[in-house]
């Protein structure tokens, strides 16, 4: 290997220690525990060389939240393609999704709750448009254009506002499973007037 090339490898090695690193804080004890001393610190390099990688915690929380969003597609892609009828693909992405915000809650906040440097829409990093496109693509064979954007953001809200409240502790336990049903109730409510 070449000088350059392992120069290359030990960079991206040490760059994705530091995000690795920051999830790790963020899990543990919460995304305000989160500074570059404190990363500098536990991963053993100074200051400046976790300044030669992110510009500060927000690009730091924007690494987790791109890569973050490369999981959830993943995962939602999994789910969608185990299904064998549109319902339960609806079941299996919502159920999904809710679980994948539930079980990372640091990342799922870097992803959708804090302040980053990403961009959402068409000019989005890859990750990002291929996490909206797996919800997108249970909807595409009912709706197209700006109904099909529109029905997926409302998709993506509705789940998105579950997750969160019921992180937060707003939402009745008891209730989980009767609020996914109606929610894929609407869902295939929605879908069946486009017929």
């Amino acid at each position: 290997m070449s000088t350059q090339a392992r120069k290359e490898r030990d960079r991206a090695e040490r760059h994705q220690r530091i995000v690795d690193t920051a999830l790790e804080l963020a899990e543990n004890d919460g995304w305000e525990s989160v500074t570059v001393r404190k990363l500098a610190e536990r991963i053993e390099y100074s200051q400046p060389v976790l300044y030669s990688h992110f510009a500060g915690k927000q690009a730091i929380v924007s690494e987790v939240a791109e890569q973050g969003c490369a999981v959830l597609a993943d995962t939602l892609r999994t789910a969608r393609g185990a299904a064998t009828t549109p319902e339960q693909a609806f079941a299996d992405v919502a159920r999904a999704y809710l679980n994948f915000a539930s079980d990372n809650p640091a990342r799922y906040d870097a992803m959708f709750v804090l302040k980053t440097d990403l961009n959402f829409g068409p000019d989005a990093p890859q990750a990002l448009r291929d996490a909206f496109g797996e919800i997108q693509a249970l909807f595409s064979p009912y709706y197209e254009g700006a109904a099909l954007a529109a029905r997926t953001e409302v998709a993506w809200c509705s789940m998105h506002g579950i997750a969160t409240l019921d992180r937060a502790g707003r939402l009745v336990d008891a209730l989980r499973e009767q609020r996914l049903t109606m929610l894929l109730a609407e869902w295939i409510a929605a879908v069946g007037q486009t017929g």
